[in-house]
């Protein structure tokens, strides 16, 4: 029950602070896409810091969420944190819910539910050797690179959508090392931690996170970013909870079955409710760069 009460509290301040950084990503000059000065003009924004503030508190309680429970029982909760990034953006637009959206948070909360009692997550005798914690490790940031570099090429939208993705991707491992990081606390003590590589994996690839994120919120809607991010950060857990992390999720025929299901209800749950009216809207591209020009 703790476990569940701190994924579900990550997932909303994660749900919140995502609304709120969009909302003053989208005022940021285009030129500034995937490059760090980004940053440095988001941090002159009071809404972004706001926002910054409850991404982090969510981070936080997932890492102890983390720290006792399973990847693959944590990410799918963290998952949720949609419908509270739509119940803030229901307030701030006024749009009703309507059936779309009623149906993208049915799907996401049986989904959620499905891959759970189907899957029973739980620890396994060991973790992988080295040879599998790199390849999995390799797979995951190599497609986020992928990702990245092919939405160069791509109009706003589509960018937003592949960058996002690449930060999902980028996010699922941040939460596979956080796991090993607390696995290093618990066994070794807090004194030993940072004579692992993992702690300073945890913060290079959440710089990264960071940037990708608001260069996806900077560049499009919150719904077609959104989505992305949400679907692809609990696929890349639970991959590397299973991969390398020692997880284990019931394998009979009807577990797999109801497991699959789960996770395709969660992808649509997320991709109806990312693309609901009630998302805010940004600032129109066409905008951003007349101001920019302007200055």
């Amino acid at each position: 029950m703790a476990v569940f009460l701190l994924a579900v509290g990550a997932a909303c301040c994660l749900g919140l602070g995502f609304v709120l950084q969009q909302r003053a990503a989208a005022r940021a000059p285009i030129s500034d896409f995937l490059s760090f000065r980004l940053l440095l003009d988001l941090v002159r924004m009071p809404d972004w810091l706001v926002g910054l503030f409850l991404m982090i508190c969510g981070q936080a309680l997932g890492a102890v969420a983390l720290a006792y429970g399973e990847v693959t029982l944590v990410e799918p909760l963290t998952a949720t944190n949609l419908l509270f990034a739509m119940a803030l953006s229901r307030w701030l637009t006024r749009q009703p819910l309507s059936w779309s959206g009623w149906s993208g948070v049915g799907l996401l909360a049986l989904g959620v539910t499905a891959f759970i009692v189907a899957g029973r997550p739980h620890s396994g005798p060991n973790e992988a050797g080295p040879l599998r914690h790199w390849l999995v490790f390799g797979i995951v940031a190599g497609l986020a690179v992928l990702l990245t570099l092919q939405a160069r090429r791509l109009r706003p939208s589509a960018k937003a959508a592949l960058v996002a993705l690449a930060a999902g991707l980028i996010y699922g491992l941040q939460d596979a090392l956080t796991r090993v990081c607390g696995e290093i606390v618990q066994d070794e003590g807090t004194a030993n931690l940072f004579t692992h590589w993992q702690p300073y994996g945890v913060g290079v690839i959440g710089l990264t996170g960071i940037l990708l994120v608001q260069s996806a919120f900077e560049m499009a809607p919150l719904r077609m970013s959104l989505p992305s991010l949400t679907a692809a950060q609990p696929l890349a857990g639970i991959a590397c909870g299973i991969g390398f992390l020692g997880d284990r999720i019931r394998l009979t025929t009807g577990a797999l079955t109801w497991q699959a299901l789960g996770l395709a209800a969660i992808v649509f749950g997320v991709v109806l409710l990312g693309r609901h009216p009630a998302m805010p809207a940004g600032v129109p591209v066409s905008e951003t760069v007349g101001a920019s020009e302007a200055d």
